[in-house]
Protein backbone atom coordinates (compact mmCIF):
# COMPACT_ATOMS: atom_id res chain seq x y z
CA UNK A 1 0.00 0.00 0.00
CA UNK A 2 1.04 3.74 -0.44
CA UNK A 3 0.48 7.01 1.61
CA UNK A 4 -1.40 9.22 -0.54
CA UNK A 5 -3.12 10.99 2.26
CA UNK A 6 -3.26 14.90 2.21
CA UNK A 7 -2.83 14.39 -1.54
CA UNK A 8 -5.63 15.52 -4.09
CA UNK A 9 -5.82 13.53 -7.53
CA UNK A 10 -7.30 14.74 -10.86
CA UNK A 11 -8.56 11.82 -12.82
CA UNK A 12 -9.43 12.80 -16.99
CA UNK A 13 -11.52 10.08 -18.55
CA UNK A 14 -12.99 8.31 -15.22
CA UNK A 15 -16.68 7.63 -16.08
CA UNK A 16 -17.12 4.75 -17.56
CA UNK A 17 -18.03 1.76 -15.10
CA UNK A 18 -15.25 -0.79 -16.45
CA UNK A 19 -12.96 1.70 -17.39
CA UNK A 20 -9.70 2.57 -16.59
CA UNK A 21 -10.24 5.89 -14.96
CA UNK A 22 -12.34 4.56 -12.69
CA UNK A 23 -10.17 1.82 -11.73
CA UNK A 24 -7.78 4.81 -11.14
CA UNK A 25 -9.51 7.02 -9.24
CA UNK A 26 -10.69 4.36 -6.76
CA UNK A 27 -7.36 3.09 -6.41
CA UNK A 28 -5.93 6.67 -5.32
CA UNK A 29 -8.67 6.92 -3.40
CA UNK A 30 -7.86 3.78 -1.69
CA UNK A 31 -4.20 4.79 -0.82
CA UNK A 32 -5.72 8.06 0.44
CA UNK A 33 -5.98 10.33 -1.81
CA UNK A 34 -9.18 12.98 -2.51
CA UNK A 35 -10.20 12.93 -6.13
CA UNK A 36 -11.88 15.55 -9.12
CA UNK A 37 -13.27 13.20 -11.44
CA UNK A 38 -13.70 14.00 -14.88
CA UNK A 39 -15.19 13.38 -18.53
CA UNK A 40 -16.24 15.19 -21.54
CA UNK A 41 -20.09 13.63 -20.14
CA UNK A 42 -21.30 12.38 -17.17
CA UNK A 43 -21.97 9.17 -18.12
CA UNK A 44 -20.08 8.33 -21.25
CA UNK A 45 -21.12 4.58 -21.72
CA UNK A 46 -25.08 5.50 -20.49
CA UNK A 47 -26.70 2.40 -22.48
CA UNK A 48 -24.28 -0.21 -20.71
CA UNK A 49 -25.93 -0.12 -17.14
CA UNK A 50 -29.32 1.85 -16.07
CA UNK A 51 -27.95 1.17 -12.76
CA UNK A 52 -24.14 2.84 -13.56
CA UNK A 53 -24.95 6.74 -13.83
CA UNK A 54 -21.45 7.89 -14.62
CA UNK A 55 -18.84 10.11 -12.80
CA UNK A 56 -21.32 10.72 -9.76
CA UNK A 57 -20.83 6.71 -9.25
CA UNK A 58 -17.65 7.27 -8.95
CA UNK A 59 -17.77 10.08 -6.66
CA UNK A 60 -19.89 8.42 -4.50
CA UNK A 61 -17.76 5.13 -4.24
CA UNK A 62 -15.02 7.09 -3.45
CA UNK A 63 -16.71 8.77 -0.65
CA UNK A 64 -17.85 5.74 0.41
CA UNK A 65 -14.47 5.21 0.91
CA UNK A 66 -13.98 7.92 3.52
CA UNK A 67 -12.77 10.43 0.87
CA UNK A 68 -13.69 13.97 -0.82
CA UNK A 69 -14.55 13.68 -4.32
CA UNK A 70 -16.53 15.25 -6.61
CA UNK A 71 -17.15 15.80 -10.82
CA UNK A 72 -15.64 18.32 -12.86
CA UNK A 73 -16.53 17.77 -16.83
CA UNK A 74 -14.28 19.10 -19.65
CA UNK A 75 -13.51 18.78 -22.82
CA UNK A 76 -10.04 17.91 -22.85
CA UNK A 77 -9.29 19.18 -26.58
CA UNK A 78 -10.80 22.52 -25.83
CA UNK A 79 -8.33 24.96 -23.80
CA UNK A 80 -10.70 26.98 -21.86
CA UNK A 81 -12.55 24.30 -20.91
CA UNK A 82 -9.44 22.56 -19.45
CA UNK A 83 -7.95 25.74 -18.02
CA UNK A 84 -11.12 26.05 -16.06
CA UNK A 85 -11.67 22.20 -14.89
CA UNK A 86 -8.25 22.64 -12.94
CA UNK A 87 -8.84 26.26 -12.26
CA UNK A 88 -12.48 24.41 -10.70
CA UNK A 89 -10.11 21.61 -8.85
CA UNK A 90 -7.88 23.89 -7.28
CA UNK A 91 -10.61 26.13 -5.99
CA UNK A 92 -12.55 23.07 -4.18
CA UNK A 93 -9.78 21.56 -2.91
CA UNK A 94 -6.66 24.14 -2.79
CA UNK A 95 -4.18 21.90 -4.79
CA UNK A 96 -3.89 19.18 -7.54
CA UNK A 97 -0.93 17.23 -6.44
CA UNK A 98 -1.66 13.80 -8.83
CA UNK A 99 -2.98 14.11 -12.83
CA UNK A 100 -3.64 11.36 -14.15
CA UNK A 101 -3.95 12.23 -18.07
CA UNK A 102 -6.35 8.93 -19.20
CA UNK A 103 -9.13 10.54 -21.31
CA UNK A 104 -9.04 9.06 -24.67
CA UNK A 105 -10.56 8.65 -28.48
CA UNK A 106 -13.75 6.83 -28.44
CA UNK A 107 -12.67 3.96 -31.50
CA UNK A 108 -14.58 4.11 -34.94
CA UNK A 109 -14.11 5.80 -37.99
CA UNK A 110 -10.37 5.99 -37.60
CA UNK A 111 -9.79 2.39 -37.54
CA UNK A 112 -9.73 2.06 -41.16
CA UNK A 113 -6.66 1.54 -43.66
CA UNK A 114 -4.54 5.05 -43.90
CA UNK A 115 -6.12 4.74 -47.47
CA UNK A 116 -9.53 5.09 -46.32
CA UNK A 117 -9.12 7.33 -43.51
CA UNK A 118 -10.38 10.43 -43.48
CA UNK A 119 -8.95 14.33 -42.25
CA UNK A 120 -11.75 14.52 -39.70
CA UNK A 121 -11.57 10.98 -38.12
CA UNK A 122 -7.57 11.88 -37.84
CA UNK A 123 -8.22 15.13 -36.40
CA UNK A 124 -10.23 13.87 -33.93
CA UNK A 125 -8.32 11.16 -32.41
CA UNK A 126 -5.19 13.29 -32.15
CA UNK A 127 -7.51 16.05 -31.06
CA UNK A 128 -8.11 13.89 -27.88
CA UNK A 129 -5.34 11.59 -27.57
CA UNK A 130 -2.51 14.05 -28.10
CA UNK A 131 -3.70 17.92 -28.07
CA UNK A 132 -5.74 16.92 -24.64
CA UNK A 133 -2.71 15.95 -23.19
CA UNK A 134 -0.73 18.39 -24.37
CA UNK A 135 -3.54 21.08 -22.97
CA UNK A 136 -4.41 19.26 -19.93
CA UNK A 137 -0.49 18.43 -18.57
CA UNK A 138 0.30 22.02 -19.26
CA UNK A 139 -2.54 23.71 -17.23
CA UNK A 140 -1.83 21.10 -14.09
CA UNK A 141 2.27 21.55 -14.84
CA UNK A 142 1.25 25.69 -14.53
CA UNK A 143 -0.24 24.84 -11.39
CA UNK A 144 2.09 22.57 -9.75
CA UNK A 145 5.02 24.99 -10.77
CA UNK A 146 3.35 27.82 -9.12
CA UNK A 147 2.27 26.24 -6.00
CA UNK A 148 5.66 24.76 -5.42
CA UNK A 149 6.37 21.31 -3.82
CA UNK A 150 6.41 18.78 -6.70
CA UNK A 151 3.55 16.49 -8.33
CA UNK A 152 2.63 13.55 -10.58
CA UNK A 153 1.54 13.54 -13.64
CA UNK A 154 0.99 10.61 -15.41
CA UNK A 155 0.08 9.83 -19.38
CA UNK A 156 -1.48 7.38 -20.86
CA UNK A 157 0.28 6.06 -23.93
CA UNK A 158 -0.44 2.44 -25.09
CA UNK A 159 1.35 -0.34 -26.61
CA UNK A 160 0.50 1.01 -29.99
CA UNK A 161 2.53 3.89 -29.08
CA UNK A 162 5.70 1.56 -29.50
CA UNK A 163 4.33 -0.61 -32.47
CA UNK A 164 2.03 0.48 -35.27
CA UNK A 165 -0.55 -1.87 -37.12
CA UNK A 166 -2.87 -1.99 -39.69
CA UNK A 167 -5.82 -0.07 -38.86
CA UNK A 168 -4.60 1.29 -36.27
CA UNK A 169 -2.05 4.72 -37.93
CA UNK A 170 -4.26 7.87 -36.17
CA UNK A 171 -4.11 5.88 -32.48
CA UNK A 172 -0.53 4.52 -32.84
CA UNK A 173 0.49 8.09 -34.05
CA UNK A 174 -1.33 9.62 -31.59
CA UNK A 175 0.23 7.45 -28.71
CA UNK A 176 3.85 7.53 -30.21
CA UNK A 177 3.45 11.36 -29.62
CA UNK A 178 1.82 11.00 -26.28
CA UNK A 179 5.03 9.22 -25.66
CA UNK A 180 7.64 11.71 -26.98
CA UNK A 181 5.59 14.67 -25.36
CA UNK A 182 5.68 12.81 -22.13
CA UNK A 183 9.87 12.53 -22.18
CA UNK A 184 10.62 16.24 -22.97
CA UNK A 185 8.02 16.96 -20.12
CA UNK A 186 9.71 14.92 -17.84
CA UNK A 187 13.08 17.19 -18.19
CA UNK A 188 11.12 20.00 -18.50
CA UNK A 189 9.65 20.11 -15.01
CA UNK A 190 12.26 17.84 -13.43
CA UNK A 191 13.83 20.67 -10.81
CA UNK A 192 10.42 21.40 -10.29
CA UNK A 193 10.23 18.35 -8.69
CA UNK A 194 7.56 17.09 -10.81
CA UNK A 195 7.52 13.49 -12.33
CA UNK A 196 6.02 12.91 -15.62
CA UNK A 197 5.82 9.06 -16.70
CA UNK A 198 3.56 7.35 -19.13
CA UNK A 199 1.65 4.05 -19.05
CA UNK A 200 0.92 1.43 -22.04
CA UNK A 201 -1.83 -0.82 -21.29
CA UNK A 202 -2.29 -3.66 -24.10
CA UNK A 203 -5.98 -4.69 -24.70
CA UNK A 204 -7.93 -4.22 -21.48
CA UNK A 205 -11.23 -5.47 -20.94
CA UNK A 206 -13.24 -2.11 -20.79
CA UNK A 207 -16.34 -1.02 -22.56
CA UNK A 208 -14.05 1.34 -24.85
CA UNK A 209 -12.63 -2.32 -27.02
CA UNK A 210 -16.32 -3.04 -27.66
CA UNK A 211 -15.60 -0.47 -30.15
CA UNK A 212 -12.12 -0.94 -31.16
CA UNK A 213 -13.97 -4.60 -32.07
CA UNK A 214 -16.81 -3.11 -33.68
CA UNK A 215 -14.50 -1.25 -35.98
CA UNK A 216 -12.72 -3.56 -36.96
CA UNK A 217 -15.28 -5.78 -37.78
CA UNK A 218 -16.54 -6.34 -41.33
CA UNK A 219 -20.11 -6.07 -40.11
CA UNK A 220 -22.12 -2.47 -39.70
CA UNK A 221 -22.06 -2.61 -35.99
CA UNK A 222 -21.97 -0.07 -33.63
CA UNK A 223 -19.78 -0.47 -30.18
CA UNK A 224 -23.00 -1.49 -28.23
CA UNK A 225 -24.45 -3.64 -30.63
CA UNK A 226 -21.50 -5.67 -30.55
CA UNK A 227 -21.25 -5.43 -26.53
CA UNK A 228 -25.32 -6.50 -26.34
CA UNK A 229 -24.54 -9.31 -28.42
CA UNK A 230 -22.42 -11.28 -26.12
CA UNK A 231 -19.79 -11.19 -28.63
CA UNK A 232 -17.26 -9.25 -26.05
CA UNK A 233 -16.89 -11.99 -23.66
CA UNK A 234 -15.60 -14.61 -26.35
CA UNK A 235 -13.56 -12.00 -28.19
CA UNK A 236 -11.68 -11.27 -24.59
CA UNK A 237 -11.50 -15.28 -24.20
CA UNK A 238 -9.74 -15.43 -27.49
CA UNK A 239 -7.17 -12.66 -26.85
CA UNK A 240 -6.81 -14.39 -23.30
CA UNK A 241 -5.02 -17.26 -25.45
CA UNK A 242 -2.27 -14.63 -27.00
CA UNK A 243 -1.13 -13.02 -23.49
CA UNK A 244 1.65 -14.65 -22.02
CA UNK A 245 0.28 -14.65 -18.63
CA UNK A 246 -3.37 -16.04 -19.63
CA UNK A 247 -5.29 -12.97 -19.80
CA UNK A 248 -6.29 -9.98 -20.75
CA UNK A 249 -5.48 -6.70 -18.34
CA UNK A 250 -8.39 -5.13 -16.27
CA UNK A 251 -8.78 -1.41 -15.38
CA UNK A 252 -7.02 -2.63 -11.41
CA UNK A 253 -4.35 -4.13 -13.51
CA UNK A 254 -3.14 -0.46 -14.85
CA UNK A 255 -4.61 1.55 -11.67
CA UNK A 256 -1.98 -0.67 -9.75
CA UNK A 257 0.90 0.80 -12.07
CA UNK A 258 -0.83 4.09 -11.53
CA UNK A 259 -0.62 3.94 -7.93
CA UNK A 260 2.78 3.26 -8.17
CA UNK A 261 4.00 6.09 -10.40
CA UNK A 262 1.15 8.23 -8.06
CA UNK A 263 3.48 7.33 -4.85
CA UNK A 264 6.98 8.70 -3.57
CA UNK A 265 7.88 5.25 -3.99
CA UNK A 266 8.40 6.54 -7.88
CA UNK A 267 10.21 9.58 -6.78
CA UNK A 268 13.68 8.60 -8.62
CA UNK A 269 11.34 7.88 -12.07
CA UNK A 270 10.76 9.99 -14.25
CA UNK A 271 10.51 9.92 -18.32
CA UNK A 272 9.38 6.41 -18.33
CA UNK A 273 6.56 4.73 -20.87
CA UNK A 274 6.14 1.33 -18.61
CA UNK A 275 4.10 -1.45 -20.50
CA UNK A 276 1.25 -3.07 -19.00
CA UNK A 277 0.10 -5.79 -21.33
CA UNK A 278 1.35 -8.96 -18.99
CA UNK A 279 4.08 -10.18 -21.53
CA UNK A 280 1.78 -9.40 -25.14
CA UNK A 281 4.37 -6.29 -25.79
CA UNK A 282 7.78 -5.73 -24.22
CA UNK A 283 10.92 -3.20 -25.01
Amino acid sequence: MYNLNGKVALITGAGGEHGIGRAIATRLAKEGADVIVSDVVSNPYAHVSSDWEGAPSVVREIEGMGRQAVTILADVSNANQVDALVDEGVEQFGQIDIFVCNAGSRPGPDRVPVVELEEEAWDDVHNINLKGTFLCCRAVARHMIDRGGGGKIITMSSVSGRQGSARFAAYAASKFGVIGFTQALAQELASHHINVNAICPGVVDTERWSYIAAALSSEDISGEEWRASGRHDEAMRQRDSRVPLGRVATGEDVARTAAFLASSESDYLTGLAINVAGGSAMG
